[in-house]
This record gives structure tokens, C-alpha cells and sequence, in this order.
């Protein structure tokens, strides 16, 4: 690696280099650093003054625009390999998959629920160190995992009622910091015309009762491989797809470390399972003791419980 670096270096106080050279540099140093092709993309944050690259402390870039706007969006969270990954991990589900029960889960949508007990393919989206770092400074410590699913909204689906998460579970007054923390990962491109979520930008900071319904929502549209974040006060609701196509996203949530969560996961991911997968996973599964003893079975640390 170090000739492709000097080289590199040797730049620095020279004339402008050739576009030949610039290129075989790059070609150099992809293969050095094991990147694929593809693979490098720059990680782009979506504020409400544009959109800016992300280099430095991205947690803290990342908690500033959803205090101020209530979200944020990563652009190439993912890379084109790890889309295609997840994708079919999830094709077979998708394909024998029901549709929805209800307008809530949209009776146009097919939804694969206990990601983490499916495929590794999910754990790379479920640790993300980026998302892991904002849930940790806006949850607290020994966070969990509550919800990991897929949401593929088909064509004609209509859009939800506005809502924001915690309604459905932690029910106390607000205005209040959050109780969890919710991701959007586009698997597919997410646009106005194929459901991207419509947003009620700042609505983290209202108090009880429902929005006035005049309230202005703002599709949400990110490309493929981003990552929408967001607390689970924020106001929004699933779009009406209108275009002749599926739109695949995934809904990965994490909650404050005393709640209970919304899938079962030491039902889900078993103990013969679970032992197979990384420690941080494991954790945050509920494999993991919020201290003094929550979470403890007959009184040992539910690590003891894998062999």
C-alpha cells in the first residue's frame, strides 16, 4: 500500500496530475484497500439546506438535523453489493408472502417480519455503527432491537393514516425525549409517485392530540442504499404507491433498554440460533442484562443460557 500512498503524496506540491494518472491511482488504491467497484461511494446527509458529504463525527452531524428537522437521511448507507444482498435474502419470503391484514400493514403490501431470525444478510443494516451511535445518545445505554421487517408496497397501495411509532406502545404525554429510535432502509428507490413515507418535518417537538390535518407532509425520496433516522415521536405516514411497481424498504427500530419490545426475539432467535451471531447482536436481541439484573433468567446473565 505504501508506494500507491507516496505516489499519492508525490502530487500534493506538483502541477495538477493527468487524468490518466489520477485514474490508474484510484484503480491502484481500490485494489489495495480490497474496495469493489461500485463500492465507493461517498455518504451523503440530506438537510433541509441541501445535501452535504459526511466526513468526521457523523453521529453528531446526524443528531443535529433531526433535532432541528425531526430526520435525517444517509445517502449511500449502503453499497450496491450489500442492496443486492439484502435483496435476495428476501425473495423468497416476499414471493410465497400474504399481503396485509389491515389498512395499517396495507392490503397491496407484503411485509417479512423477525428479519434477524431469517438471514445474516440483516445484520449489517441492524449494527450499523452510525445508527447504533445515534440511538445510543438519544436512548441511553444497553438499548435493544424491538422491530426488524421489510415493507414491499406494491403498486396501487394506499397511503396510511399519520401516526408516529410510539403511539402504538409508549403511550405517555408529549412533547418528551424519545423512546426509540426508527430506521427506513431503501432497498429500492423511494419517490413521491411509490410511497416514499410523507414526513411532518419538525413534528418531534409536538405536544398531545392528533396534527391539524391541513399539516404540510414532505415525501420522503432517497435512492437506493439510504438510510432514513428518525425518533419514534416523529409524525409520518406510509405514501400511496401509484406506479406499476413494488417499492422494498426495511423498518429496523430500537427502543430504550427497560421497555418491552414489539417482536419477541428470544422466542424469534433461539438460544441454538442466537449463539451463532455477533455479540453485539446478541445484545441487542435481549441476550444482555440492563444493570442492576433486568433481564436476567433465574438469576445468571442470559449469556450463560448459550454453552
Amino acid at each position: 500500500m505504501t508506494d500507491a500512498f507516496e505516489a499519492l503524496r508525490r502530487t500534493h506540491d506538483a502541477a495538477p496530475p493527468r487524468p490518466a494518472f489520477v485514474a490508474e491511482l484510484a484503480d491502484r488504491l481500490r485494489v489495495e484497500l480490497g474496495i469493489r467497484e461500485g463500492d465507493e461511494a461517498t455518504v451523503t446527509m440530506r438537510t433541509a439546506m441541501g445535501d452535504m458529504p459526511v466526513q468526521g463525527d457523523v453521529p453528531n452531524a446526524l443528531l443535529d438535523v433531526i433535532e432541528d428537522q425531526g430526520y435525517a437521511v444517509l445517502e449511500n448507507a449502503l453499497s450496491a453489493t450489500e442492496v443486492e444482498t439484502v435483496r435476495d435474502a428476501l425473495a423468497p419470503y416476499l414471493g410465497e408472502g400474504p399481503f396485509g391484514r389491515n389498512d395499517f400493514e396495507g392490503f397491496r403490501t407484503k411485509r417479512v417480519y423477525s428479519l434477524p431470525a431469517k438471514s445474516r444478510a440483516f445484520d449489517r443494516l441492524i449494527e450499523d455503527e452510525r445508527v447504533l451511535d445515534v440511538a445510543g445518545a438519544l436512548l441511553g445505554p444497553n438499548f435493544l432491537l424491538t422491530a426488524a421487517l421489510a415493507i414491499n408496497l406494491g403498486p396501487d397501495e394506499t397511503a396510511q393514516d399519520l401516526h408516529y411509532d410510539e403511539a402504538f406502545y409508549y403511550g405517555l404525554p408529549r412533547p418528551r425525549r424519545p423512546l426509540s429510535l426508527s430506521t427506513l432502509w431503501a432497498i429500492d428507490d423511494f419517490t413521491a409517485d411509490n410511497g416514499g413515507t410523507l414526513i411532518a418535518p419538525g413534528s418531534t417537538h409536538w405536544g398531545d392530540g392528533r396534527p391539524d390535518p391541513s399539516v404540510e407532509l414532505v415525501p420522503l425520496e432517497m435512492p437506493a442504499g439510504s438510510v432514513a433516522i428518525y425518533p419514534g415521536t416523529l409524525w409520518h405516514a406510509g405514501g400511496a404507491n401509484t406506479t406499476d411497481r413494488f417499492r422494498l424498504g426495511v423498518s429496523i427500530q430500537y427502543v430504550v433498554a427497560w421497555a418491552r419490545q414489539q417482536e419477541s426475539y428470544l422466542l424469534a432467535v433461539p438460544p441454538d440460533v442466537a449463539k451463532d451471531v455477533s455479540p453485539r447482536l446478541r445484545q441487542l436481541l435481549g441476550y444482555s442484562i440492563h444493570p442492576p439484573f433486568m433481564g436476567h433468567v433465574d438469576g445468571r446473565h442470559p449469556e450463560k443460557m448459550l454453552g
